[in-house]
């Protein structure tokens, strides 16, 4: 049995997956009369939607590895990245005995998929600068310990997380640690997809929903190793990903230019936007980011958050997240979004 079959719950490690119609038959051409699908086309014109997708995404994947430097077989696709966090936490932590180790303030769908999967979670809590408290995090980390989800760029602070305490925890880390780099085409240079060769409990997962402008898509990726990923694949339902998001994605990856300016532009309007939200009195502090938003904390958070929702300027609240208080995350919006917001805090601003 290797290193990453004896982390999987037992009970899945030789299970039989779902066998789909192109399971058994992976080819495009012929007469389809095997998977029962209406064999008349659809009711949209223009359709093709009556057939099933590709099960593993086989085009998207090759496309996805040439950008991102690894084999084909290290990535698995899910519908957002919550699809991933939720099948790692069911393919690796067993109810009752095994936890999941999280670092707040962080993203909350670790917990929500915990708690939906009934594991029990450990919380090490960010220093005050939102770094990770590595002697607190050594200390916490016990046998039982399956998966540790950190956050980098880390939301809600937006800060990258120091790669010498990612490598500390993956050497001493008796499961998977989950480096999540949702944000991370904002700081591309800063990704661990590199660790994967060195590191064979890393998992890092990353979006086509931020910089690639795909949120409506829910198109997630995870990178690992191979039998990770292929027990994903296993308990992952049949189809997961749609055909119109496999087709959009790879017209995407072959047009990375346009994310390419977005990015640029979206940094160019961070450094604006803090420039400008710097000189307001209301503002105590703006943390630094690596990502698209800023945490920026605030006097009267509370009733500058429900004044901006009355001019329909939405922000998010996170003064009751740990760490967070008083504190607004703040998206960068276009020129024209980001003049609105603070023309409408600088008559706040008295």
């Amino acid at each position: 049995m290797t290193e990453i079959q004896s982390l999987i719950r037992p009970h899945l490690r030789n299970i039989q997956p779902y066998s789909s119609a192109r399971d058994e038959y992976s080819g495009w051409e012929g007469i389809f009369l095997d998977a029962n699908e209406n064999a008349f086309g659809s009711t949209v014109a223009g359709g093709g939607y009556n057939r099933y997708p590709d099960p593993y995404q086989s085009v998207l994947k090759q496309k996805l590895a040439a950008v991102k430097g690894v084999a084909t077989d290290q990535i698995f696709l899910g519908n957002g990245s919550d699809e991933a966090i939720d099948l790692l936490i069911r393919a690796f932590c067993e109810p009752g005995e095994d936890e999941v180790l999280l670092l707040p303030p962080t993203y909350g769908m670790y917990q929500v998929s915990a708690d939906i999967n009934k594991i029990q979670t450990a919380k090490v809590p960010l220093t005050r600068d939102f770094q990770i408290h590595w002697p607190k995090v050594k200390a916490a980390i016990g046998n039982h310990t399956k998966l540790i989800f950190i956050c980098s760029p880390n939301n809600p602070s937006g800060n990258l997380m120091d790669r010498e305490d990612v490598e500390d925890i993956l050497d001493v880390a008796p499961g998977l640690v989950v480096v999540d780099e949702a944000y991370i085409d904002y700081t591309p240079e800063a990704t661990l997809i590199p660790l994967l060769k060195h590191f064979p409990r890393l998992v890092i997962l990353q979006t086509f929903s931020k910089a690639w402008g795909m949120a409506n898509l829910r198109l997630g990726m995870a990178f690992a190793h191979p039998e990770v990923i292929a027990i994903l694949n296993k308990i992952k339902p049949p189809y997961n990903i749609n055909g119109l998001t496999q087709e959009i994605a790879e017209k995407a990856i072959d047009n990375q230019s346009v994310k390419i300016d977005m990015v640029k532009e979206t940094l160019a309007q961070r450094k604006l936007l803090k420039e400008s939200l710097s000189s307001l009195r209301m503002v105590e502090k703006i943390y630094p980011s690596d990502a698209n938003f800023l945490l920026v904390k605030i006097k009267n958070a509370d009733r500058v958050y429900h004044a901006l929702i009355e001019k329909q300027v939405i922000v998010r609240n996170r003064s009751k997240v740990i760490m967070c208080e008083g504190c607004l995350r703040i998206t960068v919006g276009t020129a024209v979004e980001n003049q609105k917001l603070l023309e409408e805090l600088k008559q706040m601003d008295i």
